[in-house]
C-alpha cells in the first residue's frame, strides 16, 4: 500500500454536499463522473495531495443507495493507492481478510479497483485503487 488515495463519502444530494465541501475545504471539485456499472455519480475534491470522493446513488439498488438507507450519510470507504492490484488481492487474502471482489474492476478517476468485506476491517470498508 502506497497511501491513502482518498476517502469516499455517501450523500443524498451531490450537488448539495458540492456547495458544502466547496465551504468547508475552500476549494471547488475537479472532476465529477459516472460509474454506471456501480450506479454512482462521483465528484472529486482535492486539497494538496488528499482526495475526497462524494458519491451520490443513481439507481435505488447501486450499493450506494442500500448504504444511505442503511446507515444514512457519513464515510463509505477509504481508499489506498496500489501499485499492482490482483498482487494485494492475494496478499489480503492469504492474511485471512475476505475481498468483496476476487478480480479488480473499473472504478471512478482512471482507477481500477475491488475492495475488502467491511467486517475484516474493523467496520471499515477498504478500497484498493490501481492507476489504468
Amino acid at each position: 500500500m502506497k497511501k491513502i488515495e482518498h476517502i469516499g463519502i455517501a450523500v443524498k444530494d451531490l450537488e448539495a454536499a458540492n456547495r458544502t465541501y466547496k465551504a468547508i475545504l475552500g476549494a471547488e471539485h475537479y472532476k465529477t463522473e459516472e460509474v454506471d456499472g456501480e450506479g454512482v455519480n462521483t465528484s472529486f475534491f482535492k486539497i494538496g495531495d488528499n482526495k475526497i470522493e462524494l458519491l451520490a446513488a443513481t439507481r435505488d439498488d447501486s450499493p450506494i443507495a442500500k448504504f444511505l438507507e442503511k446507515r444514512g450519510e457519513g464515510i463509505h470507504h477509504m481508499a489506498f493507492l496500489v501499485d499492482d492490484i490482483e498482487k494485494e488481492i492475494i496478499r489480503l487474502k492469504s492474511e485471512g481478510f475476505r475481498l468483496l471482489n476476487e478480480n479488480p474492476k473499473q472504478g471512478a478517476d482512471n482507477k481500477i479497483v475491488a475492495f475488502m468485506h467491511p467486517k475484516d476491517g474493523n467496520g471499515v470498508l477498504v478500497e484498493l485503487c490501481q492507476e489504468k
